[in-house]
């Protein structure tokens, strides 16, 4: 099994962002990090995501650990009621960061991916890694 990590990481929210990816798959592992020069917290946490699932051909199956609420029961729960009403929230407001749930959601629909939550800065090995990353991705634009 494939196990991922990710992690989002922004300087002021809006503002420099990084994002970082974990990836364990045969006894290896590979990193992956990326940023903008302004945006928030919960779009590199998406982009994490994104940048994981796009590594992989459709049909793979995945693990993705993610220390954010907002993507996991975004993708898990909330979406499906998203799409059925319009992009719209239960209170009938516009979807925040509708493009990367998109992107998000079609990257989803052809993969296997078991989504699980992780306590963030708990010491647990694959997600002070993905912080890490994310840092480093955030850095040439801080």
């Amino acid at each position: 099994m494939i196990e991922i990590y990710t992690d989002g990481a922004c300087s002021g929210n809006p503002g420099p962002g990084g994002w970082g990816v974990l990836i364990l798959q045969d006894g290896g592992e590979k990193r992956l990090c990326g940023g903008e020069g302004a945006t928030t917290n919960n779009r590199m946490e998406l982009q994490a995501a994104i940048e994981a699932l796009a590594a992989f051909p459709e049909g793979t199956p995945l693990t993705l650990h993610t220390d954010s609420q907002y993507v996991k029961n975004g993708v898990t729960t909330w979406i499906h009621g998203w799409k059925r009403n319009g992009w719209k929230t239960a209170a009938r407001k516009p979807v925040k960061n509708r493009d990367l749930w998109q992107a998000l959601d079609g990257l989803c629909s052809a993969r296997a991916v078991s989504w699980k939550w992780v306590k963030g800065h708990a010491g647990h090995p694959g997600n002070e890694e993905a912080d890490r990353l994310a840092r480093e991705g955030m850095a040439p634009f801080a």
